[in-house]
């Protein structure tokens, strides 16, 4: 695997002038009148849209219908992400078949449980079930760590994975059958740490559960921090604090972080965060200087009383999508899933997962998983082809003989050799008195050899 730096460009930038960068993360889903864990009313996403809802019929394969497995959280500790994931997965099959299919064959859509890291059962059941179901692409896992214990055996099977949400660095090139819409920990990492530094920080402790994605992402930071002049003062690299997934007395650790005289803590944790932030603010430290990521940024209005996360900042990998696109989002979970969405997360990374595989089998002529994964690259602009924003629109240029270059809502740049996408968005994120998380900009970290 090559390394890399990281470079920045900047999208957009909060008010006053300030970069603001934040964390996001997990959390249970707000209820249908809150603020969305992107910043948006769910209330706000309504359509007239008719939908549909294709679920794979028993007795399909890949040899004659376009098959999108899912391994997505429906249940376990980041079951949150699972409504909005498994909707941009239905919404992108709905496209799909209402463009004709790929190649003239229907899709469809199977979804599958990948629970967590705490139980990996759950995931590797429901990989064999995908494996045996002769799928084209399975989309997913959300997390990282789940990922690793499933990766070998779709490569074993040659079954295409693509993950609208693993972020964890050790994931770059791991299979050639693996591939990421959400960006890797090198950009999120970079842009966290370069927010904490621009806030004015340099003394910075971390609070981390022992799992590739927090350790990894730790790492990141925590050089980002140290190259800018700032030194760990706690749960750094080697030091061994990590506390494990699931953790819930997690007093001790957060005095100890507290005790190393931090001018701001980094939170690296799913739902453990609801025992962490609590903690915390017992603690008297000033929760503003609190800093979270993809795997706890949300929103915590029924978690906490009002004002304990005010101030406080997180990150979250993807473009803030369209309102057009979040409400046919909605509107599709509400003929495909538990109903309207009030939360988007990996949305956009998940449909756009699931377009370029369409569009690499429609390039390839087959919807058979080896055809996607030979041509993946290609439609996402690898060769360098001509732009197209619709399924539609891009399989009418294939269809003319052109090279593509497929740009949709979540905003990555074209996938490489390792599969991750070479540019993509990191969302910037600040809690809201009612312990909100509510979008504030964005800015475009891009891979550089």
């Amino acid at each position: 695997m090559k390394s890399r730096s990281t470079t920045f460009r900047l999208a957009a930038i909060a008010t006053a002038g300030v970069l603001a960068l934040s964390a996001c993360g997990g959390g249970d889903e707000a209820d249908d009148e809150s603020s969305s864990s992107d910043g948006s009313s769910s209330t706000a996403a309504e359509t007239s849209e008719d939908f549909t809802n294709d679920v794979c019929e028993g007795g399909t394969t890949s040899a004659d219908t376009f098959k999108a497995g899912g391994i997505l959280p429906i249940t376990g500790n980041l079951a949150f992400l699972g409504p909005p994931e498994i909707a941009g997965v239905g919404l992108a099959v709905n496209d799909i078949n209402a463009a004709g299919g790929v190649g003239g064959a229907d899709a469809c859509h199977q979804i599958e449980d990948s629970g967590d890291a705490t139980d990996l059962s759950i995931a590797q059941a429901s990989a064999g079930n995908l494996v045996s179901s002769d799928v084209s692409v399975v989309v997913g896992a959300a997390s990282s760590s789940v990922t690793e214990g499933v990766v070998q055996t779709f490569t074993d099977a040659g079954v295409v994975q693509i993950s609208p949400a693993n972020t964890a660095v050790s994931l770059s090139g791991v299979s050639p059958f693996y591939f990421r819409t959400a960006p890797p920990d090198t950009i999120q990492g970079n842009a966290l740490g370069n927010l904490i530094a621009s806030d004015g920080y340099s003394r910075v402790a971390f609070i981390t559960f022992s799992d590739t994605y927090g350790t990894g992402l730790r790492d990141v930071v925590q050089e980002t921090i140290e190259a800018s002049g700032g030194e760990c003062t706690y749960g750094c690299t080697g030091d061994g604090d990590e506390f494990p997934p699931g953790e819930t007395q997690l007093g001790t650790t957060v005095q100890a972080a507290v005790d190393s005289n931090p001018d701001a803590i980094v939170v690296l944790a799913f739902d453990e965060t609801k025992a962490i932030v609590p903690a915390l603010d017992a603690t008297g430290f000033d929760m503003s200087k609190t800093y979270y990521t993809d795997g706890n940024t949300a929103s915590y209005e029924e978690d906490f009383e009002p004002g304990v996360m005010e101030g406080a900042q997180g990150t979250i990998p993807g473009a803030d999508a369209s309102e057009e696109f979040k409400a046919r989002a909605s509107g599709w979970a509400e003929v495909g899933g538990d109903g309207p969405l009030s939360d988007y997360s990996y949305t956009a990374e998940s449909y756009d997962a699931t377009i370029l595989a369409a569009l690499a089998a429609v390039k390839g002529g087959s919807t058979d998983p080896q055809t996607i994964r030979d041509n993946l690259v290609a439609v996402s602009g690898g060769t360098d082809g001509e732009e197209c924003t619709t399924y539609a629109d891009c399989v009418e240029l294939l269809d003319g003989g052109s090279e593509i270059s497929y740009t949709g809502p979540s905003g990555i740049g074209p996938l490489n050799e390792d599969g991750d996408p070479t540019s993509a968005f990191i969302g910037i994120y600040s809690f809201d008195e009612n312990n909100v998380n509510v979008f504030q900009s964005t800015v475009e970290g891009a891979l550089a050899e």
